[in-house]
C-alpha cells in the first residue's frame, strides 16, 4: 500500500463519519446519513477533478474507497449516543485530520502533472471541497469561509508538496502532521483570517436613515400646523 492510498483511506474515514454526524444532527434519514457522507468525503476530490481535466467518472473506479467510506457512515450510524459525544468533543482534530490528509493527496495527485499554482488549488479544494459541500446541503454557513484558519493550511501542504520540500513517505508523514498541529493551534488560539464585516455598519446606516426620515416627517408635520 503506498503512501498516496493511506492519505486516502485516512481522510475518507475522516471526511465520511463527519458527514454521517452533521446528517444526524439535521436529523436527516438513513439515505440522507449515506448521501451526505459520501459527498463530505469525495466531493472535494470531484471538485479538483474538474478543474483539472480528469473524468469525473474515476471516482468509480475508487471501490475500495467507496466501501470504506459506507462502512464507517454505517459505523457512524449506530454509535452509542455516548461515543458521538466523545467525536464531538474531538470533532476539531478530527477534521483536521482528513484536511491535512486530503490536502496531501490532492497535491500528490496534481505534483508532477502541473504547475505549482494548480498543486497548490488540487490541494486546497481536496482538503475543504467535500465539507463546504456538505455545509451547504445541511443548510450551513460553510465553515471554511468563516471559521479560523483553514483553508491555508491544505494550500501550505499543497505548496510543499509542490516544491518538493516533503517528498519521501516519512516526509510526508511528518508534513500531515504539521498541517494537524497547526490547524488545531488556529482552533485553540482563534487564528482568523482578516475580515470586514458590513452587517453592523450597513444596519445602522439603514437605522440612521429612518430616523433621519422620520425626523423630516415631524418637521413638515410641524410647519404645516
Amino acid at each position: 500500500m503506498d503512501i498516496f492510498t493511506v492519505f486516502s483511506i485516512i481522510g475518507t474515514i475522516a471526511f465520511a463519519v463527519s458527514g454521517a454526524i452533521v446528517a444526524m444532527e439535521e436529523e436527516y434519514d438513513i439515505l440522507g446519513v449515506y448521501v451526505l457522507g459520501l459527498v463530505t468525503a469525495f466531493g472535494g476530490g470531484v471538485i479538483r477533478n474538474l478543474l483539472i481535466g480528469v473524468p469525473i467518472p474515476m471516482i468509480w473506479t475508487q471501490g475500495m474507497l467507496l466501501k470504506t467510506a459506507v462502512i464507517a457512515m454505517t459505523v457512524a450510524f449506530v454509535l452509542p449516543i455516548k461515543w458521538i459525544k466523545t467525536w464531538k468533543k474531538s470533532e476539531a482534530f478530527f477534521d483536521a485530520i482528513g484536511l491535512s490528509a486530503f490536502a496531501i493527496q490532492g497535491a500528490l495527485y496534481a505534483t508532477g502533472k502541473y504547475p505549482l499554482s494548480a498543486v497548490v488549488v488540487a490541494a486546497m479544494l481536496t482538503g475543504i471541497g467535500g465539507g463546504m459541500i456538505r455545509d451547504v446541503l445541511a443548510g450551513r454557513k460553510p465553515l471554511v469561509l468563516r471559521d479560523e484558519i483553514y483553508a491555508v493550511w491544505a494550500m501550505s501542504a499543497g505548496a510543499a508538496i509542490g516544491l518538493g520540500w516533503f517528498d519521501s513517505p516519512v516526509e510526508l508523514l511528518i508534513l500531515f502532521a504539521i498541517v494537524i498541529v497547526f490547524r488545531m493551534l488556529s482552533v485553540h488560539y482563534g487564528w482568523r483570517l482578516p475580515r470586514r464585516s458590513l452587517k453592523y455598519a450597513l444596519s445602522q446606516s439603514v437605522y440612521e436613515d429612518e430616523n433621519r426620515e422620520a425626523a423630516k416627517k415631524e418637521h413638515k408635520e410641524g410647519e404645516r400646523q
